[in-house]
Formats: structure tokens, sequence, C-alpha cells
């Protein structure tokens, strides 16, 4: 990508849209199109395509989404798959239509099986039944991917696609209720700690495996991506059926019981932990296979307590 090319960042304000506009302006990208959902309704596909016709956007980045945990996707399932269904369809076919040159959609790890092989390979797409507790989702973001690699075989486009693991980090959402396990963890172990509790309740069992990735290091391997020469992303991305995306993780994973260790002594709380198994665990294990980006000569760079406490001070800086 040219450093002045005209950049459109849809969802710029979200957890992963800021993160991106962030290390675009640090690598020296500086014509960014980043219009917020009162300026731009993605959902308006009148709106969208006038956005396009008017902007002509040589690069988009596709990272706005209506996302949650496992209480919101259960909780607003239509939602889930409506909103992003429609979101998807107007970007990326108006990214057609406006000629883009090459266009990243952020989706998701949930497009796995639920008990998909670990570690999980863009191979495993499709082989299995989906976790029912965010299904929607998922199905959402399996057809944002299928959008993609039918664009780019009928139409001759680059539309990438990278599936982050479970992302944190400054931009995170801390809803008590419809945030992921993370955020979640590090508000109610803040609160207890200013509450003085003696104890904080974890949804599950605690034996479920997850693994983490710091936002600002998803946002480094999303603009490595899209700044691959022509010969590279055609060779690993474009060559069809190879799948036309690609994980983006760390490798590593922990339990649930052991990532609220962590948050409890980067937080400081001093009280005991209490899991609650009538509460849904969601999926075994999502751990992705990261070799396909790690032959590209990328990897993620920042250890999860790292990271978590990182997460912790932007959270401190929300409410003070």
């Amino acid at each position: 990508m040219n450093k002045n090319a005209k950049i459109y960042v849809a969802g710029a304000n979200g957890l992963v849209g800021s993160a991106i506009v962030r290390r675009l302006h640090s690598g020296g990208y500086t014509n960014l199109l980043t219009p917020g959902s009162a300026a731009l309704d993605l959902t308006d596909q009148q709106a969208v395509s006038a956005f396009f016709r008017a902007e002509q956007p040589e690069y988009v980045f596709l990272a706005a989404a209506k996302v949650g945990g496992i209480h919101a996707n259960n909780t607003y399932p239509a939602e889930f798959i409506h909103l992003n269904l429609v979101i998807q369809n107007n970007v990326i076919h108006q990214a057609y239509l406006s000629g883009v040159k090459r266009l990243l959609f952020l989706g998701s790890s949930c497009i796995y099986p639920k008990l998909a092989p670990q570690p999980m390979k863009e191979e495993h797409l499709l082989t299995g039944l989906l976790e029912p507790t965010n299904e929607p989702y998922a199905i959402a973001k399996i057809a944002g991917i299928k959008m993609c690699e039918s664009y780019n075989r009928q139409y001759g486009t680059q539309f990438v696609a990278v599936m982050p693991t479970n992302l944190y980090g400054p931009g995170d959402n801390f809803h008590p209720e419809n945030s992921h396990v993370l955020p979640a963890l590090i508000r109610r172990f803040h609160e207890a700690k200013q509450a003085s509790l003696s104890e904080v309740t974890v949804w599950g069992s605690g034996t479920p495996m997850r693994e983490f990735l710091y936002v600002d290091d998803m946002a480094d391997g999303s603009v490595f991506v899209m700044e691959l020469d022509d010969a590279t992303l055609t060779r690993n991305l474009l060559n069809y059926p190879k799948p036309c995306f690609v994980n983006l993780g760390t490798g590593v994973d922990v339990t649930i019981h052991e990532l609220a260790e962590t948050v409890k002594k980067v937080v400081g709380f001093t009280g005991n932990i209490i899991f609650d198994p009538a509460k849904p665990d969601g999926t075994p294990r999502k751990l992705l296979d990261v070799s396909r980006m790690k032959a590209l000569n990328w990897q993620a760079s920042v250890p999860l307590p790292e990271g978590i406490e990182k997460a912790y001070r932007w959270f401190l800086s929300l409410i003070t």
C-alpha cells in the first residue's frame, strides 16, 4: 500500500478498528477514512453506495461488526446474524463495484466447529457443527469469508480475511453483561477489590481453554497481510481452493481458571475465586494453528500478562 493511498477503516471507533487506525498511523499512512456510525450507517445500502462512489477508497479494512460474549450472543441472536450479514454484504459488494484494490475482512475464531481438532487449521472450516451459543454470529462471519472467496473467483478481486482469536486491549467493551470474558473479568475483579469483597464468581467450570491476542498485535498482523506483495498474496491467499484467510493468534492458550488467576494478580484482588458450573462453558478449547502466518514471517509479540496490564490501565483511564 502506498503511504498516501486512501484507506477506509470500517468500524474505526471499535476495539478492532481503532487498533488498525493506530497501526496505520504509526506506519506512516496519512489518508484514512474513518467515519463513525453517526456519519455512515453501514446497514443502509444506499448510504454505503453513496460513500464509496464519493470517496473511492483504494483499500478497505472491514472491522465493523456487532460483537459480544456468550450472554449477548444468547440474548440477541437475531441481531448478531442480521446486522453482521447486512454490514458485510453492503461493504464488500460496494468495494467490488468501486474497484477497491484490496479488502481485508476481520472474522473470528468462532467460525470453526465446536469440536474441531486442536490447534484449529484454516482447512477445518465447515468440517463440523458450530458452538450453539454463538452460531448466528459465526454463520455471518463464515458468509463473509465465502463472499470474499466468491468475489475473488468470479471477479478477480483481492479480498482476503484474517481470523483473530479472542481479542482484548484498549477500546474493549467492559459492560458487565455483554462483554467478552477477559474484559468482564477485569471489571469484576476491579469492582470486587474496590468493594473489599471476599470472593469473585466466574461463569463456568474454569476448565475451557482459550487463546488471547492483544489487539495491537492483531492490527499489526492485519496490516502485514494488506502489505504483502501481489505474488505472495496470490500464492498464499488467492489460490483457490486454498483458504482466502489466515488465523491470527499467539499459538498459546490458557484455561479460564488460569486466566482468572492472572487477572486477579494484575488487578490486585486478594479474595477467592469461585466458579459456577451451572453457567455455560462454551467451546471446550479454541486454539488456532498460526503456522501459515509464521510461514509468512509474522507472529504476535505481546505476552498475556503484559497485555492484561495494558488493558487494565486503559480500563482505569476510563473510570477515573
